[in-house]
């Protein structure tokens, strides 16, 4: 079992930034972010893939950066130039591979709101 605890959410003005921050039970390689605005597709926002590489939706590249602290077993999302498009509650993600298939681990959701 694997326990995801977020942090950081809460009201900006455009153009601001915030920084979210999942602490996940233990160590996990694949840990990303979602994203889930009313009326909107659940989507993929930032995560690290195979290689160590990240992945970005586009509409976000060059604004969000996604970061991890090992030590911690915590990762980060970095947000600058918030636009209100990016109002929506955030998830951490975690995949973890067991007893033959991949398992998805969610964390509870964290709000951001980004309003003049």
């Amino acid at each position: 079992q694997v326990q995801l605890v977020e942090s950081g959410g809460g009201l900006v003005q455009p153009g601001g930034s915030l920084r979210l921050s999942c602490a996940a039970s233990r160590s996990i390689f694949y840990m990303g972010w979602y994203r889930q605005a009313p009326v909107k597709q659940h989507e993929l926002v930032a995560a690290f893939t195979s290689g160590g590489r990240t992945n970005y939706v586009d509409s976000v590249k060059g604004r969000f950066t996604i970061s991890r602290d090992n030590a911690k077993n915590t990762i980060y999302l970095r947000m600058n130039s918030l636009k209100p498009e990016d109002t929506a509650v955030y998830y951490c993600n975690a995949k973890v591979f067991m007893s033959g298939s991949w398992d998805d681990y969610w964390g509870q959701g964290t709000q951001v709101t980004v309003s003049s």
